[in-house]
């Protein structure tokens, strides 16, 4: 099944949701990236965490950047959203190992670190940049994009976030869910939805049993009158461009692109989202430094 992104509200609209399938998309970013299985988990539970963070924003040209440094060997984390949930992201060290944890599960705790902040930055194009941050809880990431809308945003909140990795380091499957009580909810109902999750169990082995996103919200919140009110579907895509490239080279000045010119040589610029190459020969240089003199 393709990616998709899904939000819904209870009847009573105490309960919002929004999850996220994404299992295409994390295979993508592995093959872009060449993770290993670690880092694929890392980087794949951050996009699904930031697909359903930018989806929140309703503004065309928005996006929401959510870093994480928590100081452990995956190195930072950068994962960026655009409105629709459309993702691209990257990290520091693809090729970080860990042992398994006593469960037989990936250490993506160990491997973000839990001495560091959490960041999330939204940006709608029209003013300075909202930008919160908080300490990182578990470095386990679902746990810590919780606390972050809990302490930033005081709005109460579950994450779920999975990625299951096969013996071959393909994506098997991935995605997660954000579940927020909204103003007014009564004060039972979180200990109720929290027997729901615990009983429902996890995201990767609901998925793996057959289900979708999609299966996994409405049994989570059966008999509650789920509404779901958008439907859409999301992916790994990079906003790079040879234009954006010859930008942020202008931006560099006139000195600077001096100085890469009398190196009389051509020069690579490597996208991080991507790994696409832009390559300038010294004559392409030597134009954008004209296009710098007249801007």
């Amino acid at each position: 099944m393709k990616d998709f992104l899904v939000r819904g509200m209870t009847a009573d609209g105490y309960v919002k949701i929004t999850a996220v399938q994404t299992t295409e998309l994390t295979e993508r970013m592995r093959r872009i990236h060449k993770t290993l299985p670690l880092a694929t988990a890392a980087l794949g539970r951050s996009l699904a965490a930031v697909s359903m963070m930018g989806n929140e924003l309703k503004y065309e040209n928005g996006s929401v950047t959510l870093q994480i440094r928590g100081g452990g060997p995956l190195g930072a984390i950068t994962a960026v959203s655009d409105s629709e949930g459309n993702v691209r992201g990257y990290l520091q060290n693809p090729a970080a190992l860990l042992p398994l944890r006593a469960d037989g599960h990936l250490d993506v705790g160990g491997g973000v670190g839990r001495d560091g902040v959490l960041t999330v930055i939204k940006d709608i194009g029209e003013r300075e940049p909202f930008t919160g941050k908080i300490e990182l809880q578990s470095g386990e990431i679902a746990e810590d994009v919780a606390a972050y809308y809990v302490i930033s945003e005081q709005i109460p909140t579950v994450c779920a976030l999975g990625v299951l990795v096969g013996e071959d380091q393909s994506v098997k499957c991935a995605g997660g869910y954000l579940l927020q009580l909204m103003p007014g909810a009564p004060e039972g109902l979180i200990d109720l939805l929290e027997y729901r999750i615990a009983e429902s169990g996890s995201v990767t082995g609901n998925l793996s049993k057959g289900m979708n996103m999609r299966q996994v919200v409405e049994e989570l919140l059966d008999g509650m009158g789920l509404e779901l009110m958008e439907e859409h579907p999301i992916a790994y895509e990079c906003k790079c461009s040879r234009r954006k490239v010859e930008s942020a080279l202008i931006s560099l000045g006139r000195k600077e692109l001096d100085q890469l010119i009398a190196e009389n040589k051509e020069i690579s610029v490597t996208c991080q989202f991507c790994d696409s190459v832009y390559t300038f020969t010294p004559a392409e240089l030597e134009t954008l430094r004209k296009d710098e003199k007249t801007s």
